[in-house]
């Protein structure tokens, strides 16, 4: 601070940008370190260094003009009460050898920053409401100064952009737009302006976006104009290709419109002005081209749809009716221009685009789909007249042939719809589904969009089943085609989920085909679980003989493949086929239910497919586990140091057990059994998962019991041998790359330790905390433990609160202290996101505590990553208010 302007300028700018920083720092971050005598001092150097810097540095005048914005947020109102006057004074003066200009320039970066710096300040939260308002009041000085500075014909551009600049960062202070008004105004001046274009178009749409403009109704009126009188130069953008220009005047109307629509709406003598306004979006919306590659001003449009539609809506019935009259065509309009803009470009055009923009293209199409269904609330059931009068007339027009875009943007308005909204009323459903075999379907986007449009309809088919014939050849003929697999196999598992009851005559035709093309390989391997679950839907509806025959036929050539890879030797490639084949039994067996027939099958207008219960017996999922029970033991007995087969064979029992809950009981004791030994044997996440799954559903159950007893205590014991001893501990300390080892899973120990946590016994639970206390610090150089860290240390965490918040013993408190420390430590930007979301449950981690004393906690925590007996007093203060124990003598005596 000591050192002279002229001794400053002699460093090299990297240098002189580190010394300005410096002071940043000083002021805004140890404000209470400098004393309050050298206050004047330091603003007469920062005032001298801006100056000498304003000819200099770019990067240095700014750092230097924000420090000293900090140093008048710091000292005003009380200690530099007109500090904007004073800044405008001081800059303005002549002398010191600067030119006016580069004087005008640094005021101007000053009173920029000043605003800026006050958003991100780390003022108390009493001081933040002083110093806005004290802010709010300078306002006053700085206007004039830049009105006048934006009027005079001889301001050079870099003034004038500076200005613009300086109007966005104070408004941002939520400075009243009465009182910017004539600003605001001046800056539409400016928009001819290439140079000035960019900024002016911020300010303006700054200025009219702050939440509290909407109530200047004279002024946003005022304003309307301004933003109408820029349509022709909107327009010769438009036509010359101006990207840059259409989108920011098309910014400028969507934020006035966005933002004050229920304001203007009000204002029912400027009706006229408004609905011109809107017009002006709607051209915005239907801007020629092909988003993301001619245009990308078209998706800014959308919320204000929303916003306008929602307002109009909001309105008592008589004045809605009012709008309704005159905002309906205008949304039909709307509509129109939507599956407009949602068409796909010419074939050979859409194979040029790269796939991040046919990404955006899809992305943009999903945001229109939405809006379409928003809009339905508006439009109703004539929305859906409209559009399938058109595709009607498209598709029974011989004369005038049509492009498929056209046809599949009109589906996809279906589709967009029906997805979301329930159609089952609408009359010309039946007429669509009667259109859809008409279609001549040849091309892949439009063959996809026919699927997804059936999907969307199951629900109605379900209802309608008479039409079921009508559709179902074609999915099942998509199916075949590896270009539709998501649209055919998402499409058929809605069918089969929805009509599964009037699927029975169509049940062999459709086994038979999903059959073929899974053993054609035509799917991915998600798509092959999809399809799966379809068939496990459809088999539920059918008496359980048949649901024996077909699930033999089905699972037959996947068993016999199972048996050839179990007798092999271990290897990659057979890995990946073990775990597919074990997919797919999980995923048929997660909607394979007949338990839900005699519940649901009289929902529809079909007859029910079964009056009686199911017949006495084992379920058909119980009696395929049975059959290939001792295949998964020949197969687990290969694999069990692979933590994803072995997740995959608990995955078959757990989806089972899901869905069959009570129904499982034959399989209960033997797999109890098998879970015994797998876990004995290499303890894992997956197995422990399943564990508790089954304690949970069959440990009140008198014939179940002494299985489950077993199966938990042997589970517990292994636990506690691993932990209690601390056995990993030292592993950790000595070896760590043990870790690395294949045969381990990290993740179930990881489990294990979560669980370990909450035992009871102090000497299980400290030898655990030292465990994760030296597993953390390994994040960075063992990957495993880093991944394993990331996908669960939340549940760490969880666990750690949970006992601070009275779940142990208030003598661990300085393990649980140390672990905390340690994640803190190691684990930081993972820690704020977990200690947020953890802390947010109410009444987590104890009733007592109020969200400001938890905030409190996170803020103390998240401040302490060197000093390791501060945390463990933070915790110890939050444990005792925790329990209600603060400020008693018991907790003194702690």
């Amino acid at each position: 601070m000591s050192c002279s302007s002229r001794q400053l300028l002699c460093y090299v700018p990297e240098i002189q940008y580190f010394g300005a920083s410096a002071l940043h720092t000083k002021i805004s971050r140890y404000w209470s370190d400098i004393p309050s005598d050298q206050y004047e001092t330091l603003k007469t150097q920062l005032f001298s260094q801006i100056a000498c810097f304003s000819s200099g540095s770019k990067m240095v005048l700014t750092r230097l003009c924000v420090a000293l914005a900090s140093l008048a947020l710091n000292t005003m109102p009380e200690a530099w009460p007109g500090a904007v006057p004073e800044m405008v004074r001081v800059f303005q003066e002549e002398g010191g050898g600067v030119d006016g200009r580069a004087r005008c320039l640094a005021l101007l970066e000053l009173l920029t920053v000043l605003p800026e710096e006050f958003q991100t300040s780390r003022l108390p939260q009493y001081r933040k409401g002083q110093v806005r308002g004290a802010l709010g009041r300078e306002w006053g000085s700085v206007c004039p100064l830049l009105q006048q500075l934006l009027r005079r014909g001889d301001s050079p551009g870099a003034v004038k952009a500076r200005v613009l600049r300086c109007l966005s960062s104070w408004v941002l202070l939520d400075v009243p737009l009465s009182e910017s008004e004539g600003l605001v105004e001046d800056c539409f001046t400016a928009l001819p302006d290439p140079e000035l274009f960019d900024t002016a178009v911020e300010a303006i749409v700054n200025a009219i976006s702050q939440p509290d403009s909407q109530r200047y109704v004279n002024t946003l009126l005022k304003l309307v104009p301004q933003v109408l009188s820029l349509q022709e130069q909107l327009r010769e953008a438009v036509q010359n290709g101006d990207m840059e220009t259409s989108h920011g005047i098309c910014r400028i109307a969507v934020a006035l419109g966005e933002n004050h629509s229920r304001a203007l709406l009000e204002q029912v003598e400027h009706w006229q002005g408004f609905l011109a306004l809107v017009n002006m979006i709607m051209f915005c919306t239907g801007i020629p081209g092909h988003y993301p590659v001619n245009e990308t001003t078209s998706s800014l449009t959308l919320t204000f749809w929303y916003t306008l539609q929602d307002d109009i809506m909001s309105f008592d019935s008589e004045r809605q009716a009012v709008y309704l009259q005159v905002y309906r065509p205008v949304y039909f309009q709307l509509v129109d221009v939507l599956l407009h803009k949602a068409q796909f470009p010419s074939d050979q055009e859409y194979a040029s685009w790269s796939s991040d923009e046919k990404e955006q293209f899809r992305i943009y199409r999903v945001d229109i789909s939405d809006t379409l269904m928003y809009v339905y609330e508006m439009l109703g059931a004539e929305l859906l007249s409209n559009l399938y009068e058109k595709l009607g007339r498209i598709l029974t027009n011989t004369e005038q042939a049509s492009s498929w875009q056209h046809t599949e943007a009109l589906l996809y308005g279906f589709q967009s719809i029906a997805e979301t909204i329930d159609v089952n009323y609408s009359d010309v459903i039946p007429g669509l589904i009667g259109l859809i075999p008409r279609i001549s379907i040849n091309n892949v986007q439009l063959a996809d969009t026919v699927m997804f449009t059936i999907g969307a309809l199951a629900e109605w088919l379900a209802d309608h089943p008479v039409m079921l014939s009508s559709v179902l050849p074609l999915v099942l003929q998509a199916l075949g085609n590896p270009d539709l697999s998501v649209s055919s196999v998402s499409t058929l598992k809605k069918i089969c989920r929805e009509c599964k009851y009037d699927l029975p005559p169509y049940a062999t035709n459709i086994v038979a085909v999903s059959q073929e093309v899974l053993i054609k390989q035509i799917h991915k391997t998600s798509q092959c679980m999809w399809l799966m679950q379809a068939l496990g839907f459809l088999l539920s509806a059918l008496p359980v003989e048949e649901i024996l025959r077909n699930l033999h036929s089905l699972i037959t050539p996947y068993i016999q493949q199972l048996e050839k890879l179990a007798d092999e030797t271990p290897n990659p490639s057979n890995k990946l086929a073990i775990i597919h084949i074990l997919g797919l039994l999980s995923n048929l067996f997660t909607t394979l239910d007949i338990s839900k027939q005699e519940d649901e099958s009289g929902e529809g207008t079909a007859p029910p497919v079964k009056t009686a219960p199911p017949p006495p017996g084992p379920n058909p999922v119980v009696v395929v586990l049975q059959q290939v029970f001792a295949l998964i033991q020949t197969v687990l007995s290969k694999w069990l140091n692979d933590s994803q087969v072995v997740e995959a064979v608990c995955a078959i029992f757990e989806k089972s057990v899901k869905t069959l809950l009570h129904d499982f009981a034959p399989m209960v004791s033997q797999l109890s059994e098998m879970l015994g030994q797998m876990y004995s044997t290499i303890p894992q996440a997956s197995a422990l998962d399943l564990t508790r799954q089954m304690v949970h559903i069959f440990a009140s159950e008198t014939d179940n019991f002494p299985p489950i007893k077993a199966l938990f205590e042997l589970v517990t014991s292994v636990t506690l041998s691993i932990f209690q001893q601390g056995a990993q501990t030292p592993a950790l300390k000595r070896k760590p790359d043990l870790f690395l080892s294949e045969s381990l899973d990290v993740k179930a120990v990881f489990h294990c330790g979560v669980l370990s946590l909450k035992f009871p016994e102090a000497p299980t639970v400290k030898s655990t905390c030292l465990f994760f206390t030296e597993l953390l610090p390994r994040c960075s150089d063992v990957p495993p433990v880093a991944r394993v860290v990331q996908e669960d240390g939340k549940l760490l965490l969880q666990a750690v609160l949970e006992a601070i918040g009275g779940g142990s013993s208030r003598s661990l408190m300085d393990q649980f202290a140390e672990v905390l420390f340690s994640l803190n430590k190691h684990c930081f930007p993972l820690l704020t996101v977990w200690l947020k979301e953890a802390l947010q449950a109410a009444g987590f981690p104890s009733t007592r505590v109020t969200t400001e004393q938890k905030d409190t906690f996170t803020q103390q925590i998240l401040r302490e990553r060197v000093n390791k007996r501060r945390v463990k007093d933070i915790v110890k203060e939050f444990t005792l208010v925790c329990r209600g124990l603060h400020g008693t003598e018991y907790a003194a005596e702690y």
